[in-house]
Protein backbone atom coordinates (compact mmCIF):
# COMPACT_ATOMS: atom_id res chain seq x y z
CA UNK A 1 0.00 0.00 0.00
CA UNK A 2 1.32 3.50 -0.82
CA UNK A 3 1.76 5.93 2.42
CA UNK A 4 0.97 8.74 0.69
CA UNK A 5 -2.00 7.68 -1.18
CA UNK A 6 -3.61 5.10 1.05
CA UNK A 7 -3.82 3.25 -2.55
CA UNK A 8 -1.86 -0.35 -3.51
CA UNK A 9 1.41 -0.05 -5.02
CA UNK A 10 0.00 -2.52 -7.41
CA UNK A 11 -0.75 -2.02 -11.10
CA UNK A 12 -1.35 -4.86 -12.78
CA UNK A 13 -2.55 -8.18 -11.30
CA UNK A 14 -2.95 -11.03 -13.26
CA UNK A 15 -4.26 -14.32 -11.53
CA UNK A 16 -3.69 -18.04 -13.07
CA UNK A 17 -5.37 -16.84 -15.85
CA UNK A 18 -6.55 -19.45 -18.64
CA UNK A 19 -7.52 -18.64 -21.99
CA UNK A 20 -8.21 -21.78 -24.74
CA UNK A 21 -9.46 -21.41 -27.92
CA UNK A 22 -10.87 -25.25 -29.24
CA UNK A 23 -8.54 -27.62 -27.90
CA UNK A 24 -5.61 -24.82 -28.14
CA UNK A 25 -4.37 -23.61 -24.98
CA UNK A 26 -3.11 -20.54 -25.14
CA UNK A 27 -2.68 -18.96 -21.70
CA UNK A 28 -2.43 -22.15 -19.16
CA UNK A 29 -2.12 -20.57 -14.99
CA UNK A 30 0.02 -17.51 -16.39
CA UNK A 31 0.14 -14.85 -13.22
CA UNK A 32 2.04 -11.94 -13.79
CA UNK A 33 2.15 -8.67 -10.77
CA UNK A 34 3.39 -5.41 -12.12
CA UNK A 35 3.72 -2.44 -9.73
CA UNK A 36 4.02 0.98 -10.07
CA UNK A 37 7.15 2.52 -11.21
CA UNK A 38 7.57 -0.86 -12.46
CA UNK A 39 9.14 -1.87 -16.06
CA UNK A 40 8.73 -5.62 -16.52
CA UNK A 41 9.76 -7.25 -19.91
CA UNK A 42 7.40 -9.92 -20.47
CA UNK A 43 9.73 -12.46 -22.88
CA UNK A 44 8.84 -14.44 -25.14
CA UNK A 45 9.45 -16.62 -28.47
CA UNK A 46 6.59 -16.09 -31.31
CA UNK A 47 3.36 -18.52 -29.95
CA UNK A 48 4.85 -17.83 -26.30
CA UNK A 49 0.97 -16.63 -25.46
CA UNK A 50 2.29 -12.60 -25.10
CA UNK A 51 -0.59 -11.29 -27.52
CA UNK A 52 -3.22 -13.79 -26.14
CA UNK A 53 -2.33 -11.71 -22.84
CA UNK A 54 -2.59 -8.45 -23.97
CA UNK A 55 -5.81 -9.31 -26.36
CA UNK A 56 -6.95 -10.22 -22.23
CA UNK A 57 -5.45 -7.30 -20.53
CA UNK A 58 -7.34 -5.02 -23.06
CA UNK A 59 -10.67 -6.20 -22.95
CA UNK A 60 -10.42 -7.87 -26.27
CA UNK A 61 -11.67 -10.85 -25.49
CA UNK A 62 -12.25 -12.76 -21.36
CA UNK A 63 -10.35 -15.44 -19.80
CA UNK A 64 -11.68 -19.19 -19.55
CA UNK A 65 -10.28 -18.06 -15.87
CA UNK A 66 -8.68 -16.46 -13.17
CA UNK A 67 -8.62 -13.28 -12.39
CA UNK A 68 -7.16 -10.09 -13.95
CA UNK A 69 -7.09 -6.54 -11.72
CA UNK A 70 -6.10 -3.27 -13.34
CA UNK A 71 -5.53 -0.16 -10.73
CA UNK A 72 -7.18 -2.50 -8.46
CA UNK A 73 -10.48 -3.05 -10.43
CA UNK A 74 -11.66 -6.49 -11.53
CA UNK A 75 -11.55 -6.53 -15.40
CA UNK A 76 -14.66 -8.36 -15.68
CA UNK A 77 -16.75 -6.35 -12.69
CA UNK A 78 -15.50 -3.18 -13.17
CA UNK A 79 -14.40 -2.82 -16.83
CA UNK A 80 -14.84 0.53 -17.30
CA UNK A 81 -12.35 1.81 -15.00
CA UNK A 82 -10.16 -1.00 -14.91
CA UNK A 83 -9.93 0.17 -18.98
CA UNK A 84 -9.25 3.39 -18.78
CA UNK A 85 -6.22 2.78 -16.56
CA UNK A 86 -4.59 0.88 -19.26
CA UNK A 87 -2.59 3.19 -21.95
CA UNK A 88 -1.95 0.44 -24.68
CA UNK A 89 0.19 0.13 -27.45
CA UNK A 90 -0.80 -2.97 -29.60
CA UNK A 91 1.75 -4.28 -32.18
CA UNK A 92 -0.40 -4.09 -35.21
CA UNK A 93 -0.93 -0.12 -36.11
CA UNK A 94 -4.04 1.69 -34.90
CA UNK A 95 -3.99 5.26 -36.69
CA UNK A 96 -6.80 6.58 -38.94
CA UNK A 97 -3.60 6.87 -41.73
CA UNK A 98 -5.86 9.48 -43.56
CA UNK A 99 -6.27 11.98 -40.23
CA UNK A 100 -3.75 14.45 -39.34
CA UNK A 101 -1.50 13.17 -36.07
CA UNK A 102 -3.42 16.03 -34.12
CA UNK A 103 -7.02 14.40 -34.99
CA UNK A 104 -5.72 11.15 -34.05
CA UNK A 105 -4.97 12.48 -30.52
CA UNK A 106 -8.16 14.41 -30.62
CA UNK A 107 -10.35 11.32 -31.45
CA UNK A 108 -8.45 9.59 -28.51
CA UNK A 109 -9.16 12.74 -26.12
CA UNK A 110 -13.14 12.79 -26.93
CA UNK A 111 -13.41 9.50 -26.28
CA UNK A 112 -12.20 9.99 -23.07
CA UNK A 113 -14.28 12.63 -22.39
CA UNK A 114 -11.39 15.25 -21.64
CA UNK A 115 -11.80 19.06 -21.20
CA UNK A 116 -11.16 21.03 -24.58
CA UNK A 117 -8.64 22.73 -22.45
CA UNK A 118 -6.94 19.94 -20.69
CA UNK A 119 -7.10 18.26 -23.45
CA UNK A 120 -4.96 20.77 -26.10
CA UNK A 121 -2.52 20.96 -22.69
CA UNK A 122 -1.71 17.02 -22.88
CA UNK A 123 -1.90 16.93 -26.33
CA UNK A 124 1.17 19.45 -27.08
CA UNK A 125 2.73 17.94 -24.25
CA UNK A 126 3.05 14.60 -25.20
CA UNK A 127 4.02 15.80 -28.93
CA UNK A 128 6.50 17.51 -27.46
CA UNK A 129 8.20 14.39 -25.44
CA UNK A 130 8.42 12.33 -28.25
CA UNK A 131 9.44 15.27 -30.73
CA UNK A 132 6.70 15.66 -33.39
CA UNK A 133 5.61 19.44 -32.73
CA UNK A 134 6.40 20.03 -35.93
CA UNK A 135 4.40 17.15 -37.60
CA UNK A 136 1.19 17.74 -36.05
CA UNK A 137 -1.18 18.78 -38.87
CA UNK A 138 0.32 16.14 -40.94
CA UNK A 139 -1.32 13.03 -42.33
CA UNK A 140 -0.13 9.60 -40.37
CA UNK A 141 -0.05 8.11 -43.62
CA UNK A 142 3.23 10.67 -44.19
CA UNK A 143 4.98 9.60 -41.25
CA UNK A 144 7.86 7.04 -40.55
CA UNK A 145 7.14 3.82 -38.91
CA UNK A 146 8.80 5.43 -35.98
CA UNK A 147 7.26 8.37 -35.52
CA UNK A 148 3.95 6.20 -36.34
CA UNK A 149 4.86 4.71 -33.16
CA UNK A 150 5.49 7.91 -31.53
CA UNK A 151 2.16 9.25 -31.76
CA UNK A 152 0.73 5.70 -31.27
CA UNK A 153 2.57 5.93 -27.47
CA UNK A 154 1.83 9.42 -27.29
CA UNK A 155 -1.77 8.73 -27.96
CA UNK A 156 -1.61 6.32 -25.10
CA UNK A 157 -0.70 8.73 -22.36
CA UNK A 158 -3.51 11.63 -23.01
CA UNK A 159 -5.77 10.06 -20.41
CA UNK A 160 -2.93 9.79 -17.60
CA UNK A 161 -2.56 5.85 -17.27
CA UNK A 162 -2.24 3.72 -14.61
CA UNK A 163 -0.01 1.30 -16.47
CA UNK A 164 1.25 1.14 -20.40
CA UNK A 165 1.11 -2.21 -22.54
CA UNK A 166 3.36 -1.87 -24.76
CA UNK A 167 3.14 -5.09 -27.54
CA UNK A 168 6.07 -5.90 -29.03
CA UNK A 169 6.21 -2.26 -30.49
CA UNK A 170 9.52 -1.82 -31.97
CA UNK A 171 8.45 -4.61 -35.10
CA UNK A 172 9.54 -3.38 -38.31
CA UNK A 173 11.47 -0.58 -36.60
CA UNK A 174 15.23 0.74 -37.27
CA UNK A 175 17.52 0.27 -34.33
CA UNK A 176 17.72 4.42 -33.59
CA UNK A 177 13.83 4.53 -33.65
CA UNK A 178 13.73 1.09 -30.99
CA UNK A 179 16.27 2.84 -28.62
CA UNK A 180 14.19 6.33 -28.74
CA UNK A 181 11.16 4.79 -27.97
CA UNK A 182 12.70 2.27 -25.01
CA UNK A 183 14.31 5.14 -23.80
CA UNK A 184 11.25 7.58 -24.12
CA UNK A 185 9.06 4.58 -21.95
CA UNK A 186 11.85 3.88 -19.27
CA UNK A 187 11.88 7.77 -18.45
CA UNK A 188 8.15 7.45 -18.48
CA UNK A 189 8.54 4.54 -15.73
CA UNK A 190 11.16 6.88 -13.78
CA UNK A 191 9.28 10.53 -14.13
CA UNK A 192 5.70 9.66 -13.78
CA UNK A 193 5.81 6.55 -11.60
CA UNK A 194 4.09 5.04 -14.50
CA UNK A 195 3.95 0.96 -14.64
CA UNK A 196 5.07 -0.93 -17.90
CA UNK A 197 4.47 -4.28 -19.58
CA UNK A 198 6.80 -4.60 -22.19
CA UNK A 199 6.11 -7.35 -24.59
CA UNK A 200 8.88 -8.52 -26.76
CA UNK A 201 11.17 -11.55 -28.41
CA UNK A 202 14.22 -9.54 -28.32
CA UNK A 203 16.53 -9.84 -25.67
CA UNK A 204 18.32 -6.76 -25.61
CA UNK A 205 15.00 -4.89 -25.02
CA UNK A 206 14.72 -6.69 -21.63
CA UNK A 207 17.73 -6.17 -19.94
CA UNK A 208 17.21 -2.51 -19.19
CA UNK A 209 13.88 -4.05 -17.35
CA UNK A 210 13.28 -4.43 -13.53
CA UNK A 211 12.09 -7.82 -13.84
CA UNK A 212 11.98 -10.43 -16.68
CA UNK A 213 8.81 -12.70 -16.56
CA UNK A 214 9.48 -15.72 -19.67
CA UNK A 215 6.77 -17.39 -21.45
CA UNK A 216 6.82 -20.33 -23.73
CA UNK A 217 3.54 -22.49 -24.59
CA UNK A 218 1.45 -20.09 -22.69
CA UNK A 219 3.56 -20.43 -19.08
CA UNK A 220 4.91 -18.39 -16.89
CA UNK A 221 8.81 -20.13 -17.08
CA UNK A 222 10.23 -17.79 -14.43
CA UNK A 223 10.55 -14.49 -13.06
CA UNK A 224 13.13 -12.41 -11.68
CA UNK A 225 15.57 -9.71 -12.70
CA UNK A 226 18.26 -10.39 -15.32
CA UNK A 227 20.64 -11.36 -12.96
CA UNK A 228 18.69 -13.67 -11.14
CA UNK A 229 17.83 -15.27 -14.50
CA UNK A 230 21.46 -15.45 -15.54
CA UNK A 231 22.32 -17.19 -12.00
CA UNK A 232 19.60 -19.56 -11.70
CA UNK A 233 20.11 -20.63 -14.77
CA UNK A 234 23.74 -20.56 -14.84
CA UNK A 235 24.44 -19.02 -17.87
CA UNK A 236 26.65 -15.46 -18.16
CA UNK A 237 23.99 -13.65 -20.55
CA UNK A 238 20.11 -12.60 -20.58
CA UNK A 239 20.14 -14.22 -24.36
CA UNK A 240 21.80 -18.09 -23.21
CA UNK A 241 19.09 -18.05 -20.21
CA UNK A 242 16.07 -17.14 -22.70
CA UNK A 243 17.64 -19.62 -25.09
CA UNK A 244 18.08 -22.61 -22.52
CA UNK A 245 14.72 -21.73 -20.83
CA UNK A 246 12.84 -21.61 -24.24
CA UNK A 247 14.66 -24.20 -25.94
CA UNK A 248 16.15 -22.02 -28.39
CA UNK A 249 15.30 -22.30 -31.83
CA UNK A 250 14.90 -18.70 -32.92
CA UNK A 251 16.74 -15.14 -33.34
CA UNK A 252 16.33 -13.14 -29.94
CA UNK A 253 18.40 -10.32 -30.72
CA UNK A 254 17.59 -7.59 -32.91
CA UNK A 255 18.96 -7.64 -36.24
Amino acid sequence: MDSATGRSDIALSVTDVVKSYGPNKALDGVTITVRRGEFVALLGPNGAGKSTLFQLLSGLFTPDGGAIEVAGFDIRKNAVPALSSLGIVFQAPTLDQELSVLANLRFHTDLHGILPRVAKERIASELAAVGLTERQHDPVRNLSGGNKRRVELARALLHEPTILLMDEPTVGLDPRSRREILTHVLNLKRERRIAVLWATHLVDEAEESDRVVVMRNGKVLTSGTSADLRRDVGTKTLSEAFLKLTGGGQTTEAA
